[in-house]
């Protein structure tokens, strides 16, 4: 198993804690120097707050236990390519690089349906796609699924 592929599985435990509180399922942690520095999974129905991304909260908590807004020596491994304001995200906080599962046909925002990348904006993250992608968009078909059923 790949380092990537073993903290995917990671960010994969913070996208069934989603599942199980009945969140869409995604799951993210940020890494430095080899270690899970923090973890975020979707929260957005619990707390009622549309940021309440799986990303967005563990930058946060990274910036936090870092004491600073900065996380370009991080890698932020996510369940599900981010959409805009994730993508954005990571642009303010000069994230290194981030390993993302599953792409998002419909609101991806890391080569998808745009590429915030493609911009020239102040910095562009390095991205990896793909790793444990079956597994990530697995967890999200299951979860879709069951919510459509009667």
């Amino acid at each position: 198993m790949t380092q990537d592929e073993l903290f995917m599985r990671q960010a994969l435990v913070e996208a069934q804690k989603a599942y199980e509180l009945g969140e869409v399922p995604v799951g993210a942690v940020v890494v430095r120097d080899g270690q899970i520095i923090s973890r975020g999974h979707n929260r957005r129905e619990i707390d009622h707050m549309a940021t309440a991304h799986a990303e967005l909260l563990a930058m946060q908590e990274a910036c936090r236990l870092l004491g600073r807004w900065r996380l370009s020596d991080c890698t932020l491994y996510v369940t599900l390519e981010p959409c805009p304001m994730c993508a954005g995200t990571i642009v303010n906080a000069r994230v290194g690089r981030v390993v993302y599962g599953a792409k998002d046909a419909k609101a991806g925002a890391m080569g998808s349906v745009l590429s915030l990348n493609a911009y020239p904006l102040n910095h562009k993250a390095a991205v990896t796609t793909g790793v444990l992608e079956k597994d990530c968009a697995t967890i999200l078909s299951d979860f879709f699924e069951k919510k459509r059923k009667p």
